[in-house]
């Protein structure tokens, strides 16, 4: 029976899931780098742990853990999302018109986005820019598959009553 104490095993584990850990307590947090630091402890406690935790319940066990040091360090400050645009364009070739709208808008698109409540907003952004399927959503957050249908259909109603055209 393998155990996560065994290198390749843990290694295994941390290959698997510590991108997308990071991902979805990046999106809670807004910070590169205190979402490194909470992916980063939580593999430390599973490693500390690792002949109480099985292999199977080593994913959520480290989503477990970086969701209460994302809740520790949230009760300690309040935080807001601020996610850097995914990719920067050549546009030396759009009116200084259509630059300046589009910046508005963007900026519009991010105040509403950050407006959302926390758990609206991650998982709107896990499924929008991660591509994250609503079951695998459920089972990051511990919540039913309707829980974040829900959440997803009140995240997308605010964005249409707060931004035109989206």
């Amino acid at each position: 029976m393998s155990n996560v104490c065994e290198d390749h095993v843990f290694s295994k584990v941390f290959k698997t899931h510590s991108k997308t850990v990071f991902n979805y307590i990046f999106y809670k947090f807004g910070n590169e780098e205190k979402a490194h630091d909470a992916v980063q402890e939580a593999f430390v406690k599973l490693w500390q742990n690792c002949a109480k935790v099985s292999p199977e319940k080593a994913k959520s066990y480290v989503y477990t853990i970086a969701n209460n040091l994302y809740l520790n360090v949230l009760k300690a400050e309040k935080v807001r999302l601020k996610h850097a645009d995914s990719l920067v364009k050549d546009r030396t070739h759009e009116s200084p018109e259509f630059l300046m709208e589009e910046k508005e808008y963007k900026k519009k698109l991010d105040d509403a986005i950050n407006a959302l409540p926390d758990n609206q907003r991650t998982t709107f952004l896990l499924n929008r820019i991660d591509g994250k399927k609503y079951a695998e959503i459920a089972e990051m957050e511990g919540v039913s598959v309707k829980a974040i249908e829900k959440r997803m259909h009140l995240a997308l109603k605010s964005l249409r009553e707060q931004i035109d055209g989206i």
